[in-house]
């Protein structure tokens, strides 16, 4: 049974519950500077993150949306683990395409190779790997 949900726009003071969704969920780590300031910034240029919320506010997943004015970015895509399984995914993912076709760029994301449950959403969905890249990435500068 899906449990009552409702998605809704990030309200400042999301932010602990989000970060705990992200780190039970394995999408980032403290590593990736994923951190309340970098999420204000990105929204005050343009960007969403939406929050799917059950009856009496308990977070049960979220989604981040990013734009550089060429393409649109999903980060930190995730469903509470315990309410994983049961649909809420593919609604949260519906809500973000719908954001992403009025905005009317490319929609790109990441997601780790062992995250099967994940890549059969997205490719159900449509997404599609380019197959000839790999993703490099400098996190720090030395």
């Amino acid at each position: 049974m899906v449990p009552e949900v409702h998605c809704r726009d990030y309200r400042p003071g999301d932010f602990p519950a989000i970060q705990d969704l992200w780190v039970s969920t394995h999408v980032t780590s403290p590593v990736r500077g994923d951190d309340e300031a970098a999420v204000e910034r990105t929204l005050a240029m343009g960007g969403r993150l939406l929050v799917l919320e059950e009856p009496g506010g308990a977070l049960a997943g979220a989604a981040w949306i990013t734009c550089d004015g060429r393409r649109q970015y999903l980060h930190h895509f995730a469903i509470r683990p315990a309410l994983q399984g049961r649909g809420l995914g593919r609604g949260l993912l519906a809500e973000v395409l719908a954001l992403a076709r009025a905005v009317g760029l490319q929609l790109k994301l990441e997601v780790y190779r062992s995250n099967a449950r994940a890549q059969d959403l997205y490719r159900r969905s449509g997404f599609t790997s380019p197959g000839d890249m790999d993703v490099l990435m400098m996190r720090e500068f030395t």
